[in-house]
């Protein structure tokens, strides 16, 4: 088999003419702040995601961070109160809470789906728990009814991590409109790709209205764009005079220009241009894979789930003879890009503040030690579908 020059990466950027009229506009406008374009990729993404409220920040971090600090303030929190998080999933979510002063209590993650398990969540409440951290993984919904309904039972908040799920649905709902609040990343690699930027989506008012105020160094929220001294009675003018130079709360610089904004429209969109060939590749993928099945196991939904594929998530099941570096160091070397799948407990900032976690988390240690993920997005060509299938058949004959 012909090794291919170009690798198949497990993102990419995908511009269109329609992006780049987009920011053409903007940069006509002579307007970079906040701006028309924003304001409407917030509004349409925040709807189709069956959330009255949108705002866009420079990142996903940025997003659990600002809706962390927003419920800590709300509902009063103290330095040390605890959020139970997956014990598999990117730095980002437990990272985000310790900057809060908060606790990651980490819970073990369902074998199959590799989201937080709902059988283990109620063994790591204790008196300090305020919220659960679910993280929607690589496309794939959790399971939200038991969640919701233990969130009821002890009276937490619920922050849904959808950085990488985009667009999929949970027994016909979407993903970001279930818990209290929401986040969403549009960083490279993603399915909607601003350069850099995020999303936090609400259906309560007073959480937007907080959030946007941290993400503006904590400013009174009478006056966050430049728009927001226009078309004012005297009355209405003086009060925004007095206030635009205000900040009632410690606050953040974690602003999107309306250059991400641009992009963002245009890629929402344009989201079943982006969607639908994840789909139909992780189809194809899971098919011509499945006689691998003995050694491999791939991706897996329940039929009330959508799953929205960022990525191809690959476990090496217990028994192979042959090990993941074996397999990834084979793809790696046929320009077939690979990534561990988000080991967390296992790193080195985590290890020093926790010691060895693995020993308590069976199933993240068997994800950590055998699993990795490959691309199935929307610039994967039937031919390099075909290179990666006939890849895999390569390296299972070598290991006869």
């Amino acid at each position: 088999m012909q090794k291919i020059n170009q690798q198949i990466g497990v993102g990419c950027a995908d511009f269109s003419e329609k992006e780049k009229h987009y920011v053409n506009q903007v940069l006509d406008s002579d307007r970079l702040s906040y701006g028309p374009f924003l304001k409407k990729f917030e509004q349409d993404f925040a709807l189709a995601h069956e959330c009255k409220y949108g705002f866009m920040v420079n990142s996903g971090t940025s997003a659990l961070s600002l809706s962390l600090a927003c419920l800590k303030e709300v509902h009063e929190w103290k330095n040390g109160d605890e959020v139970l998080c997956p014990s598999v999933t990117f730095v980002a979510s437990s990272n985000s809470i310790l900057m809060q002063n908060l606790e990651p209590v980490f819970v073990d993650v369902d074998p199959r789906t590799y989201n937080i398990d709902p059988k283990k969540i109620e063994e790591k409440i204790t008196p300090k728990t305020r919220a659960i951290m679910v993280v929607h993984l690589f496309g794939q919904p959790a399971e939200m009814d038991p969640i919701l309904e233990i969130a009821r039972k002890y009276d937490l908040k619920i922050i849904e991590d959808s950085c990488e799920t985009m667009f999929a649905r949970y027994r016909h709902k979407s993903v970001g409109s279930f818990g209290d609040i929401s986040c969403f990343s549009t960083y490279m690699a993603h399915y909607m790709v601003t350069g850099v930027g995020g999303l936090i989506c609400t259906n309560n008012e007073q959480y937007h209205d907080i959030v946007k105020s941290l993400a503006n160094h904590g400013r009174d929220n009478s006056y966050l764009s430049i728009d927001d001294d226009k078309g004012l009675g005297d009355e209405g003018l003086r009060e925004v005079v007095n206030k635009r130079f205000l900040f009632p709360r410690l606050g953040y610089s974690y602003r999107c220009t309306e250059m991400e904004g641009a992009l963002g429209l245009a890629q929402l969109e344009r989201r079943d241009e982006i969607m639908l060939p994840r789909k139909f590749n992780s189809k194809y993928l899971i098919k011509y894979l499945r006689p691998f099945e003995n050694y491999l196991q791939l991706p897996w939904s329940p039929k009330y789930v959508d799953h929205s594929f960022m990525m191809f998530p690959i476990v090496i099941q217990e028994g192979a003879p042959f090990s993941k570096t074996d397999l990834v160091m084979f793809l790696e070397k046929r320009n077939i890009e690979t990534r561990d799948m988000n080991p967390l407990i296992n790193q080195p900032f985590y290890t020093k503040r926790y010691g060895n976690l693995e020993s308590q988390y069976p199933v993240a240690l068997w994800i950590n030690n055998n699993g990795f993920y490959i691309g199935c997005h929307q610039k994967i060509s039937r031919a390099e579908l075909d290179y990666i299938v006939n890849s895999f058949r390569a390296f299972f004959a070598l290991s006869k």
